[in-house]
């Protein structure tokens, strides 16, 4: 086997490597800066527990539980991991994930500020100097002129019931590994799996009292792989040496601040009374019939079947329904248009929390819009869902597509024809966004049934 050859495909490889390079997009800022790679935009940042807050949140509410003020203590790295040239291994910001946590609970507790309250005392201090305004002139005493100074008599700053402290207390290296590792006149390949896993300790505390109430600790398995192969072989006085290879591993920080959300769950749900196991359950369950292809436990209904006109494109939301042609494979039906909610619709179906089931009310108005449609007569109705549903992108999009073909599938059982049905409005796939419609429910989409 000559030289030539080895070469040549070794310069293919390298001509791959370098077209992949080039893909990346970049910007130029400014006239006198080079282009400089502009990657993905910020976004939400989701875990697999996102929808357990809501769930808790909601079994909270329903429970009638009283608002609850909760504080957040220093949340250390106990680990004791450093690296000389990447600093800690593990975050610095546990607490700031708790307080992230906590806000994702919405207004069934309050959150008061406790680990870092320097503006606040320097201001209070400047209060109490008689040191700060607002712009305005403020009346202390009756019959003496006005001031100023912002006067302070206090009991402003509210107290909290309870507070959540603890640590990161766990990080072990390669706790389970395994794979090959071989070649054979120096052209061979390798495979590793790896495993490490990361611990936590928080407590929630009466601050009145001092009593620890519930402790927690958790830990969480990250997991990795490695693959690759190569090359390294002498042609003579040539020299050829070729590597490839790929390695992947579960991002460290976000398996933290997953193991914290699921204890301040716990720690939350034992407060409140209210079971924030079954959120956890039901919130990872969903994460996995999402990764089969299958959100909810029943059998995935058909999709609506239909051919109908498309718009003009003018993109206002006028003309006939739009259908998606891969609506086969997905179910989705693409909006008419995707820059704003459609308005005025005559009918409101809601949905339970994370749920494509038909409640008894909107079943009542779903027959009388197929009483409607049969007649001939054009509609819109709107689906609606609670306002603590925050699911990632693909997630929501994933219930809001068999929450539509279920009103779908009992218009067309009713004698509605599957081409008079269309969507109107639904949110982008990739918006993260929630447009909230009155108090405590969020659109999902607006459908329409043409004449």
């Amino acid at each position: 086997m000559k030289l030539t050859r080895y070469t040549k495909q070794m310069a293919a490889c390298l001509a791959l490597g370098l077209a992949g390079c080039g893909t990346l997009p970049s910007e130029q800022l400014a006239a006198d800066e080079e282009p400089v790679i502009t990657g993905a935009g910020a976004r939400r940042n989701f875990t697999p527990l996102e929808s357990a807050f809501g769930c808790l949140a909601d079994g909270m509410r329903q429970a009638n539980r009283p608002l609850v003020g909760i504080a957040v203590g220093d949340v250390k790295d106990y680990t004791g991991k450093y690296n000389q040239n990447e600093g800690s291994t593990i975050t610095q910001g546990g607490a700031l994930m708790v307080y992230s946590a906590l806000g994702k609970l919405g207004n069934v507790v309050q959150i008061q500020e406790r680990f870092d309250t320097r503006i606040a005392e320097l201001e209070l201090a400047y209060t109490d100097r008689r040191q700060l305004g607002d712009g305005r002139a403020h009346t202390v005493d009756d019959g003496k002129p006005a001031v100023p100074w912002v006067p302070y008599f206090g009991g402003s700053i509210l107290r909290s019931q309870y507070y959540i402290i603890g640590g990161i207390t766990e990080v072990n290296y390669d706790i389970r590994s395994g794979g090959f590792d071989g070649n054979v006149s120096n052209v061979g390949a390798k495979r590793r799996t790896y495993t490490m896993n990361i611990g936590v300790d928080l407590r929630i505390i009466d601050t009145r009292t001092l009593v620890v109430l519930k402790t927690v600790s958790l830990q969480k398995q990250i997991k990795g792989e490695e693959v690759g192969a190569g090359i390294y072989r002498f042609f003579g006085s040539d020299l050829l040496d070729l590597t490839v290879g790929a390695k992947n591993q579960e991002p460290l920080q976000l398996g933290v601040r997953t193991t914290i959300e699921q204890s301040v769950l716990e720690l939350v749900g034992a407060i409140s009374g209210v079971d924030a196991g079954s959120c956890v359950h039901q919130a990872l369950d969903g994460r996995r019939k999402l990764r089969e292809g299958k959100l909810m436990p029943t059998e995935e209904p058909a999709p609506v079947a239909a051919s109908a006109p498309k718009t003009n494109g003018n993109g206002n939301g006028h003309g006939a329904p739009v259908i998606d042609p891969e609506s086969t494979q997905s179910g989705g039906l693409v909006p008419q248009n995707a820059g704003a909610v459609g308005q005025g619709a005559a009918f409101e179906l809601d949905f339970e929390f994370a749920s494509a089931d038909i409640s008894p009310q909107a079943m009542s108005q779903i027959e009388k819009m197929a009483s409607d449609a049969s007649q001939g007569k054009s509609l819109s109705y709107k689906l609606l869902g609670r306002d603590n549903e925050i699911f990632p992108p693909m997630q929501r999009r994933e219930l809001t597509t068999q929450r539509i073909r279920a009103v779908s599938d009992l218009l067309v059982a009713r004698g509605i024809q599957a081409s008079r049905i269309g969507v109107q409005w639904r949110p982008d796939p990739s918006d993260a966004s929630i447009t909230y419609h009155g108090s405590g429910l969020q659109l999902l989409a607006t459908m329409t049934i043409s004449k």
